[in-house]
């Protein structure tokens, strides 16, 4: 389970993503991610713009268009997940950043090695790994 300060859970944060953020697709998943650097001049008023530009907020999505069983929709989105927290565990992501992972179909077939290199991948390709 993630850290509830790197959970993206606001409203107001999933549509400054939606709005301003750039797609990298994978093998078994998308993101989206904004650099929040970038968009400073959208950051809460009642937030401090150097604390914003400091975090490192992460969401995960599985659709029913994966698979309709709740069961399976949570495995994938607990194994994704974990792949992440250890990420985070080993300071290997910069902080900064708001990401969305959106799982494909082709994620079924997946082991959890795979979905661990497509997020390691995805999120070098995004330069937020360091």
């Amino acid at each position: 389970m993630l850290q509830p300060e790197n959970r993206l859970k606001k409203v107001r944060d999933f549509n400054l993503l939606m709005k301003y953020g750039h797609w990298l697709n994978g093998r078994f998943l998308d993101i989206k991610y904004v650099k929040l650097a970038k968009i400073i001049d959208f950051s809460p008023k009642n937030e401090e713009p150097g604390k914003f530009t400091r975090q490192l907020k992460l969401a995960f999505t599985v659709g029913l268009k994966i698979d309709k069983r709740a069961v399976v929709r949570n495995r994938l989105r607990r194994q994704m997940r974990e792949v992440v927290r250890l990420l985070i565990k080993a300071n290997k992501l910069q902080s900064g950043y708001y990401v969305i992972l959106v799982a494909k179909k082709e994620i079924l077939k997946a082991e959890y090695l795979d979905i661990k290199m497509d997020i390691e991948t995805l999120l070098a390709q995004a330069m937020i790994m360091l």
